[in-house]
C-alpha cells in the first residue's frame, strides 16, 4: 500500500513517514496543498494523510478538487483540535475520515486499515488470497498449502499490486509508478528484475499461480487448474 502525508509540519511528516514505513507502507509526504494535490492527482495512491491548515492551498480545497476530478482515493483528514467546522466541511466534501492532533501512532494505523477496508483494499488480516496463495501484506509473508517464504517490501507490493488488479493486465509503467512513485527513476528492467524474484519464489512454493507476460503490454496473474 502506497501512503501520501501532506503535511505542513516538516517534524510530524517525518514523524508519520517512519511510523507507516514500520508497517510496511510504501510513504511520500510533501509540505504544501498544491504539491499535495499533484502527487494525489497521479491516482497511484491508496490512502492520503491530508491536513487543513496549509500554504499554497488549504487541506478542504485539496479535497474538493480531487473528488470533483472523480479520484476516490480514500482521505483522512488531519485537524488541530477545535477545528470541528472544518473536520465537519471535510466529511462533507468527501474525507473518509478525520482525526484530530495530537493523536497516538496505534489510533492512527487503525484509523488507516479502517479506511482501508472500506474501500475494500484488505481483508481484515491483512491477508489477500488469489488461487492457492496467501499473501500477509503485514508481515510480507507469502504461503501456499501451509508452505511459506518472506518476501522483501518491494515484492510484497508488486505482488500486492497484481493480485488487486485481478484479471487486469499492469503495465510496467504503472508497477514503476505505485512501488517507486510517478516522478522515480526507476526503469523497466528494475520492474523486470522484481516480476524475476517473485516468479521464482512461487515456483518455489510450488504455486498454481502464475505471472503471465503480456507482451508490449504489461503483467496478469493467472492460476492454471
Amino acid at each position: 500500500m502506497r501512503i501520501l502525508i501532506v503535511e505542513d509540519e516538516v517534524h510530524l511528516a517525518e514523524a508519520l513517514t517512519q511510523i507507516l514505513k514500520k508497517q510496511n507502507y510504501s510513504v511520500d509526504a510533501v509540505h504544501d496543498g498544491r504539491s499535495g494535490l499533484d502527487y494525489a492527482q497521479s491516482g497511484i495512491y491508496d490512502l492520503l494523510l491530508l491536513d487543513i491548515m496549509m500554504p499554497e492551498m488549504d487541506g478542504i480545497t485539496v479535497l474538493k478538487k480531487l473528488r470533483s476530478e472523480g479520484i476516490s482515493t480514500p482521505v483522512i483528514m488531519l485537524t488541530a483540535r477545535g477545528e470541528i467546522t472544518d473536520m465537519v466541511t471535510g466529511l462533507d466534501y468527501g474525507a473518509d475520515d478525520y482525526i484530530a492532533k495530537p493523536f497516538s501512532s496505534e489510533e492512527l494505523l487503525a484509523r488507516i486499515r479502517a479506511a482501508l477496508r472500506r474501500k475494500g483494499e484488505v481483508i481484515p488480516d491483512d491477508t489477500l488470497k488469489l488461487g492457492d496463495i496467501e499473501l500477509n501484506t503485514a508481515n510480507l509473508r507469502l504461503s501456499v498449502k501451509g508452505k511459506e517464504i518472506k518476501l522483501n517490501l518491494k515484492e510484497n507490493e508488486l505482488l500486492e499490486l497484481l493480485i488487486l488488479r485481478k484479471q487486469a493486465v499492469t503495465s510496467k509503467e504503472q508497477i514503476i509508478e505505485k512501488l517507486w512513485g510517478f516522478d522515480s527513476e526507476a526503469e523497466h528492467n528494475n520492474v523486470e528484475v522484481y516480476i524475476s524474484f517473485l516468479r521464482k519464489k512461487l515456483t518455489f512454493l510450488n504455486s498454481e499461480v502464475r505471472i503471465n507476460t503480456i507482451r508490449n503490454v504489461g503483467y496478469v496473474l493467472e492460476v492454471s487448474r
